[in-house]
Parts: C-alpha cells; structure tokens; sequence
C-alpha cells in the first residue's frame, strides 16, 4: 500500500462528469510505474473536494479502483484549505525549507492536520492487514505511522520524507515537534534522500525523545526504528529514449528553427519561494551586462510552473518573476532577440523532453531543495552526453551528482561565473562529466530506489523478530514463575538505576519509590528468599535508601558489600585519584551540564544533562585521554549510560555476585539494564533466569522492555509466595 496526500490520478467534475487524469509530480512519476508491478493499492486524495463528489462518492471510488488500483480519501473544502494549503504549506514546508519567517504556527491549523491525519488511518486500517506493507510519503501524513501504529501494531510500516529535514536549531522552532517525531518513530523505517536529512532527524530525535541510535538504528521503546537515506532516482531508460519519440523530435525541430543557432539556458521548476527563480533571474540579468558579447547569442528558457496560488507568498511570487522578466527582457532584449522566453504552465511530455534535448546548459539553482529530479531528468535526457548542468549545493541531488558545476544560489557571482564556464565548456569535458553521472543514474533508477527502500524495510523487520525472539513472553514468565514457586532455595540480583527506577538527570533523584520499597521489603521477608541489589551507586546512598530492609547490598559495582556490615570487597587503593580528578575537572568545565561524581574507588563523569552532541564528543575524547592515563594503572575506564567511571579494574558485579554464587539455589533471577551486569550473567550457572532491560544484545537468556515491566514481574514472584508447606514436608 503507498499512502500519500495525492493520488497518482487527479479527478476534476466538468458539466457533471468525472475526468481522470495521471497526476504531475515526483512521486506520481516515479512510483506510477513502480507500483503495478506489484499487488498493490494507492490510498490518497483524488484532488476534488467531497462537497463536489456528493452522493456518488461510491461509484467514483469504484471507477478509480477499478481503472487505477486507487482508494480515495475524500476531504472537505476546508479541511483541504486548513491541512494541505494551511498546516502543510504555510507551517511545515517553510519552516523545513528554512524559510522560517513564512512559517505561521496556529494551533488551529495543527489540529486540523491532526484530524486529516486521523481520518488518513481511519481508511487505511479499514482495508490494511498485518500482512501488508505499508508506505507512507511526505511531510502531510506525518502523523499517520504512530496512528496506524496504534491500529495494527504488528503492520509493516515505512516512511519517506520528499523534502528536507532541517537541523534540529530549525525544527525546535515547531510547537509541535515532539508529536510530529513520535508520529514519524510509529514507522519501521524512515528514509530520507541525503545523510544529512536523516542526520539532522537523529538529532532531533535524540535531543527531544532521548531515543539514541547505532548506525541508524533507533532503540524506541520496545522496537528498533531503521532511520537511512534512499536518494529518489528518476525512470532513467524512459527519459534517455524519449529523445527517439517521434512527437519529440518534431518538437526539437520546431524549437530549433526557432532558436536557430542560439546557445539555449534551461530553467524549469514549480514558482516556488524556494527555488530561487528570481536569484537566478538576476543572475542571468547581470551575466548579459558583463558579457555583451552573448546577447543575441543565449536564450533562457524560464518554465514556471503554478503552485499553491492560494497562498499569498506565492501570488507575490509571481508577481516578482514578472517584473523581472518584462524588466530583463525591456534591458536586454533586441528586435528579433527576447533573452527570456517566460513559460508559466505545465508542459507536456513533447514539449518538455525537447527541451531537456536542445538545452546546452539546464540552470537548476534552489536556494534548498529535498532531491530535485530536474536535474536529473536533464541528464538522463542527454543521449549524446552534451549539455552542462548548473546544480545548486543546496539540492539533495548535489550529494550525488558532483560532476554538475556545483554553486552556491545566494552567490550572485559565483552563478554568474558557473553560466560562463557552461556556456564555454568544451564538448569533451561535457561528455566526460556527464557520462560519469548517467552511469550513477542508469544504476540507480526509481525503481532501484523503491526496491531498495522495501528491501531495507523487509530486514529491519527481520531484525525485530530477532530481538522479539528473546523477549520475556507469557508462556516464559509462567515457568519462571513457576519454578519460583516450587524453590526453597531463591537468589535475586537486581541492579537499580534503568532496571528497577528509570534514569534521571540528576542521580540523586532516582529516590526508590514506595510501590518499589515495598516490594523488595516483602520479597526479602520471604525466608527462602535472598535478596541483593548490585548497583554502582555509592554505598552511603544505597545505605540510605534500603537500610531498612532486610535486602544485601553491593555497592560501586563489588567495591563495597553488605550483608551484615559494609565490608570492602578487597584491598583498594585510591590514590591514583588525584592524577584522574583534574582530568575529569578540565572536561567538565568545557561541557555544560556534565558533572563529577566520586565515590569511595571509583570518579564517574555525567553527562546527561550536557547537549547530546557536545557530550558525545567530549565523552569520546575524555575516554581516548583516560585510556592513555591510566595505560599502566590497575585501572578500567568503562562507558555506562551516559557516564565514564574510572575504577579498579578487578571490581566488577560478577565478582560481586560470585560472593552468593558459591552456595547452590534451587532458583536464581538475575536483572540488569546495561554492560556492567553483563559481567553478572556471565558468572550464572545454566539454568539461571537472566533478563536484560531493553532489546540491546546481551548475554542474558531473555530481555523485558522496561523498569515497570520489571517491577510488575516482582510483584508476581511476590504473590506466587513462599513454596507450598505440603511441598516442604514431602521434602523433609
């Protein structure tokens, strides 16, 4: 299933008929093709308002299934006018585009793109199943995947954003930004055109959601999200034989005794803000001053095509282009010579790929663009090779076609000087640029780029069967329980901070709560039971907050035991602390918000509180600087949760645990949520019941999602009590 705001079909009523028509645009191009080929349906708006379908809704969506495999959304004047010409394009599309002052932020407006979005899930969950892959695009259904999410939790869901994704300075601006990212989290993949889209949705994602990443693979509560790039390709064959169409070449023909020998500029883009037509224009304006010797000699073909002409930034828009066409074209032009031939329309298929054929330079300048398949199309256009392409740097598709003349659109100069070497370009340095770019395209077309898409989306899948396959499942949780009940004998390792509280930004405030205190108090009343919480916190803390309790202690990882008393697991030294503390100190005062914190034999640096990106550069160079330190010191330097602690390398939990390993149990539980407990489950005898916090890899036998799920599971140890007294007799 594509979902998208469009159909690949427009409907439009005249004199009391439907007429349906293939729609213009990049992804009714690129995947109209594509999505036959498969078994397949496309769910979208058909681009007519319900108010002017009425009652024959039922037949008109039967004749678009039936002639187009399309199922349509149909939506109200004015929930078009608030969702698609008002939250989507005077909010999102600016602000993305980092034209953040045309960016409107009315809650009005996000409510109704949040009800559009609903209705989206309302018709897609009515003919989805968990079975079926479902590809949702772009910046209007932002929403949709957690929606769905929520519907069919187990459904197979990809996301493509088409345009970009600003740096998180930019984002942040967005009221509603943590609903948009929790939407966009919803799917199983989310693709964008360049790295640095997908870069700047991790740091979003990281520094509002706390969600951190492995090579783009986000750990979002109890699912992996995949976040990649997927630069969108272009039907490449389709464009490079278009030039044999005979409609084509009468075309070419046509346009050439026309133009005659004149060396012809390409411009074709929707009047958008963002494509810097009027930048370009000016450009071109003060390239014919500086070089009289062209006129008469260069034509610019300028094709604007209409867009969003209910929005008043456009209409101004298009008022500028005008002014400074007619002003060029007064300065500039001669009888018999207009510099600049003004298209505004949609042209069609003849039309256009003459004019990718004839063009000796295609200008392609945004001033900030998702991809931008002109520039592509131009190449693909090309069967000779010759042509020169102009590419703006602020284009997605600059990341892939580095052979174009790259510029900087807001540098008047610098186009002026790349329209020079265009035109002046020797024929074999065209061909050799070109050839090496049609290559990359004919490679990766759009059909390599939807495949590739579903085939990373089909192994991210497999990769969350994986981690659900060690997953504390309900059958599993009754045999633990079980065994439990039928022990005399039980010991229960738990760590604390992620695995029975979650984190918090200040270490002090992760105070035990009652519920919890309760629980390990009543647990460890239990005669059969012993009960031992292995932490990195500091004994003073740890003495305060369960001191009362009957529970064994273990503090700074195995520095400090407690079962009667405090005793020091070895003899410790801590003298090497004075040369480590100036180094953490020195770190700590160039990242705000990091902090020292020192216990009995061991420094630890926070740095939670500290900017994600900051802290994670820091953190890498302290680590690099501390390995060197401490390279001939009995010392480990060991990565936690956003901590580095220095410590005695023979310190550890598992040797901690080893202190109550040494005796036989009928039953053992073991729960830890990071790589120091991992030296726990490493010591367990077979048979143990080992579980880790979240669907990181580990050495224990199963994982559970989270602290709650955790506390849950004591409370039903708590309840199956202590072995039945007829089982103890039997025994006895």
């Amino acid at each position: 299933m594509i979902v998208s705001n469009r159909l690949p079909v427009n409907v439009e009523r005249r004199r009391g008929k439907f007429h349906l028509q293939p729609s213009v645009g990049g992804l009714a191009t690129g995947l109209g093709s594509f999505y036959r080929s498969y078994e397949s349906l496309w769910i979208g708006w058909p681009g007519i308002a319900k108010e002017k379908v009425g009652a024959e809704d039922e037949s008109l969506a039967g004749r678009l299934r039936e002639e187009f495999r399309c199922q349509p959304i149909f939506l109200s004047q004015r929930e078009v006018e608030g969702f698609y010409h008002g939250f989507c394009n005077r909010t999102l599309w600016p602000l993305f585009h980092y034209f953040t002052q045309h960016a409107v932020y009315t809650k009005e407006l996000f409510e109704i793109y949040r009800r559009v979005n609903a209705v989206f899930c309302e018709e897609v969950a009515q003919v989805a199943s968990e079975g079926d892959v479902i590809w949702i695009h772009d910046y209007h259904l932002m929403l949709l995947p957690r929606l769905l999410r929520e519907r069919i939790s187990r459904a197979t869901i990809g996301f493509f954003l088409h345009i970009p994704f600003p740096s998180f300075e930019t984002f942040r601006l967005l009221p509603w930004r943590k609903e948009l990212l929790e939407g966009l989290i919803g799917a199983d993949i989310v693709g964008f055109h360049t790295y640095d889209y997908a870069r700047h949705f991790l740091a979003a994602v990281r520094r509002l959601m706390g969600y951190e990443h492995t090579l783009g693979n986000l750990m979002a509560g109890d699912r992996v999200v995949k976040v990649d790039a997927f630069p969108m390709g272009i039907d490449y064959e389709g464009f490079a034989q278009a030039a044999e169409d005979p409609r084509v070449k009468r075309e070419v023909q046509r346009l050439r005794n026309r133009l005659k020998d004149r060396k012809v500029v390409l411009s074709i883009d929707r009047l958008d803000y963002t494509k810097g037509i009027p930048q370009r224009l000016e450009a071109f304006h003060r390239f014919l001053t500086k070089n009289p010797h062209y006129r008469e000699k260069v034509t610019l073909i300028l094709v604007t095509v209409p867009s969003r002409t209910q929005v008043e930034h456009y209409r101004a828009l298009k008022r500028e282009v005008d002014e400074l066409v007619g002003r060029i074209n007064g300065e500039h032009g001669t009888i018999g010579w207009v510099p600049i031939w003004y298209l505004y329309r949609f042209l069609h298929f003849p039309t256009l790929h003459a004019l990718y054929n004839l063009a000796d330079v295609a200008l392609v300048t945004p001033l900030r663009d998702g991809m931008n398949l002109i520039a592509k199309e131009y190449l693909a256009s090309k069967p000779e090779g010759k042509g020169v392409l102009v590419l703006s740097e602020m284009a997605g598709a600059a990341t892939e076609l580095g052979e174009a003349i790259l510029v900087n659109p807001n540098n008047e100069e610098e186009l002026i000087g790349a329209l020079q070497r265009a035109l002046s370009m020797a024929e074999e340095e065209q061909v050799e640029r070109n050839r090496t770019m049609q290559r990359r395209l004919s490679r990766y077309n759009v059909r390599r780029w939807a495949e590739d898409f579903l085939d990373s989306l089909a192994k991210v899948k497999e990769l969350q069967q994986e981690m659900e396959a060690k997953l504390l499942t309900p059958k599993i949780r009754e045999e633990l329980l079980e065994d439990y009940s039928r022990a005399e004998d039980r010991l229960l390792l738990l760590d604390y901070d992620g695995t029975l509280v979650p984190f918090s930004p200040r270490p002090e405030a992760a105070v035990p709560p009652p519920a919890l205190l309760e629980v390990l108090g009543a647990l460890a009343e239990v005669p059969a039971n012993e009960v031992v919480i292995i932490s990195g916190r500091d004994r003073e803390t740890l003495q305060r907050w369960f001191g009362g309790l009957k529970v064994r202690l273990v503090a700074e990882h195995g520095a400090w035991i407690k079962e009667d008393t405090w005793q020091a697991a070895q003899s410790l030294g801590d003298e090497w602390k004075d040369e480590i503390r100036p180094v953490l100190e020195f770190y700590t005062d160039r990242t705000p918000g990091a902090f020292i914190e020192e216990k009995d034999f061991s420094l630890v640096w926070h740095y939670r509180r500290a900017d994600p990106e900051l802290a994670e550069i820091r953190a890498r160079e302290l680590k690099e600087e501390l390995l060197v330190l401490t390279a001939n010191l009995n010392l480990g330097v060991l990565e936690g949760s956003k901590v580095i602690e220095v410590k005695d390398v023979s310190v550890n939990k598992g040797r901690a645990a080893m202190q109550w390993l040494r005796r036989p149990w009928d039953f053992i539980l073991a729960v830890g949520d990071d790589w120091t407990d991992e030296d726990v489950f490493a010591v367990l005898p077979e048979g143990a019941y080992s579980i880790r916090v979240g669907l990181n890899p580990s050495k224990a036998r199963f994982n559970i999602l989270s602290h709650s799920q955790v506390l849950e599971l004591l409370e039903q140890l708590l309840q199956r009590g202590a072995p039945a007294v007829g089982q103890e007799d039997e025994t006895l």
